[in-house]
């Protein structure tokens, strides 16, 4: 059982002979290669995507066994999986991660310490980037529709989880590198074309705008999907002469079903569990869509396709930082798991220390039955031995070379990711340079340089998607629009504290170098209305 590409060969126009699917319009798209990709890149592919996911969200599992029991925990993170055997008593798999774990004979578990330096640092970049709502200024030269399309746009993304979706946006590019969205017409945009008998009708058989209030296009519009796709999905075919062109997208995934593979008992819920998964049954989806025609497979059947009118590819693509000759950009965890593993190394080494350290220790020394005595207060030991002694030993010391080592992997990440503690809000004495704005910006000067890299990326990447959103409504003569009325522009909001009266200033001074007065008013985070 294969995939059957007919339908794209129908709609490029392509004649074939038969039953034959191997052979299509374009080259590049061949079904023995999406038979490659399905199969043997996606597996290649999951480990590493896996891993940076695992280490973002350092998520707990229970398991059992004698080696979790003598630490007193039973359960193990994610990021255990990069500390050494001699601390955690297991070895892990390299493919399936710490859910591999294997107990280490004649091992016996130490003190494990997992301090999740690389979560906060995302959700803090994120915060700077997505942490107050962005607008959205249309650059129509039409005054009604200038408004009404920035309307069209606030509700389409207001349907879509509004600024979570961006924060979840700007999550899974941090943590992967990139991030794609599918824009989906809804089901009543679907209706709306394929109806529409008593009204005029375009070329697709779409009833006219005319006909539609601009209450019911808000209405329309805020049935588009904008589905957001993680990277161990996406199996893009790109152009071969130019890899920033997108020729075909490709998603595989395992879709759970509301049943399950069998009875569900005690013990196949245990079992379930300490593999990382359930019971539920799965369903391998693979999507495939191109700029004229999509289709979707169920275990390698074809369960439903159909043509796409729109005259592009509905997949936006956004790397988080650029990286050029890659379709992946440039991942923020990826480059912290070696120091996040240092880091619990060296965490979980002194934790160990303190612990055999902690407590004050005694040799006695020609004591009889001195083991099976109490050291307690008010208590004395007779013996006749003269050499008799009792020696105290333990107690916490002092490691400077430990302390400094953790400081500086602290430093390293800082530099790494960009985002130090001050970020996060924590000021280690350091509010002292805190006393002008200017001062402010020189302390976050690395977090500030990497959020407006991303505001570029991230904005390009909302630029097009609601030129896609615009394009599909006027395409379906829902809301009809020319080719300048779909330029955008993205306005982000400071991410520092601001002084009110300076940014009225400013805007002052804006207004009188001559620019546009709703600009200045959504800068300074003021809603335009329309005017009747």
């Amino acid at each position: 059982m294969g995939f059957d590409l007919s339908i794209f060969r129908k709609n490029i126009g392509q004649q074939t002979s038969g039953n034959d699917t191997a052979v299509v319009a374009d080259q590049q798209l061949q079904a023995d290669y999406i038979e490659w990709l399905v199969e043997e890149r996606w597996m290649d592919i999951q480990p590493l995507f896996n891993k940076m996911w695992e280490y973002y969200t350092n998520r707990m599992y229970n398991i059992g066994g004698s080696k979790v029991g003598e630490s007193g925990r039973c359960y193990l993170q994610a990021q255990e999986y990069g500390l050494p055997g001699r601390i955690t008593g297991f070895v892990h798999s390299a493919s399936t991660g710490v859910f591999g774990a294997k107990a280490i004979k004649d091992v016996q578990r130490k003190e494990v310490v997992i301090e999740n330096d690389i979560a906060w640092r995302i959700n803090a970049a994120v915060d700077f980037l997505f942490g107050k709502p962005i607008s959205f200024v249309s650059k129509s030269p039409d005054s009604r529709k200038h408004l009404e399309i920035e309307s069209v746009l606030k509700a389409v993304f207001s349907a879509n989880g509004g600024i979570g979706f961006f924060q979840d946006m700007a999550v899974l590019g941090s943590v992967y590198g990139f991030v794609d969205c599918l824009v989906r017409p809804g089901e009543k945009i679907t209706q709306h074309i394929s109806s529409g008998s008593h009204t005029q009708k375009s070329a697709f058989g779409v009833p006219s705008s005319q006909t539609l209030s601009f209450e019911d296009v808000l209405q329309l519009a805020q049935t588009i999907d904008l589905e957001l796709i993680d990277a161990p999905r996406a199996l893009p075919v790109l152009d071969e002469d130019d890899y920033r062109k997108i020729r075909y997208y490709i998603q595989h995934f395992y879709q759970k079903k509301n049943a399950v593979k069998r009875k569900s008992t005690f013990l196949s819920r245990l079992l379930a569990q300490s593999s990382g998964g359930d019971s539920r049954q799965t369903t391998a989806v693979t999507e495939i869509i191109s700029a004229t025609a999509w289709q979707r497979y169920e275990n390698k059947s074809l369960v439903a396709e159909g043509e796409l009118p729109w005259g592009f590819l509905p997949v936006v693509h956004i790397q988080n930082t650029l990286q050029p000759f890659y379709y992946e950009g440039i991942s923020d965890v990826e480059a912290m798991i070696p120091l996040q593993d240092e880091l619990n190394t060296r965490l979980s080494d002194r934790a160990s220390r303190i612990t055999f350290q902690s407590f004050k220790m005694y040799l006695g020394k020609g004591i009889e039955g001195f083991e099976d005595r109490p050291v307690s207060p008010g208590r004395m030991w007779y013996t006749d031995n003269p050499d008799a002694a009792i020696e105290e030993f333990g107690g916490d010391a002092a490691a400077p070379s430990e302390e400094m080592h953790i400081a500086e992997i602290r430093e390293a990440m800082d530099k790494m990711s960009g985002v130090t503690p001050l970020v996060a809000g924590v000021l280690k004495s350091k509010l002292g340079n805190l006393t002008s704005a200017v001062a402010l910006k020189l302390t976050l000067m690395g977090m500030l340089s990497k959020t407006e890299r991303k505001r570029f990326t991230y904005g390009e990447g909302l630029k097009r998607i609601c030129w896609m959103v615009l394009g599909i409504l006027d395409k379906a003569n829902i809301y009809k629009i020319t080719e300048a009325d779909r330029q955008v522009d993205i306005i982000f909001p400071s991410p520092q504290p601001e002084d009110l009266m300076e940014k009225l200033k400013e805007a002052q001074i804006k207004k009188e170098l001559g620019v546009p007065t709703e600009q200045v008013l959504k800068e300074l985070g003021y809603e335009t209305t329309k005017e009747s």
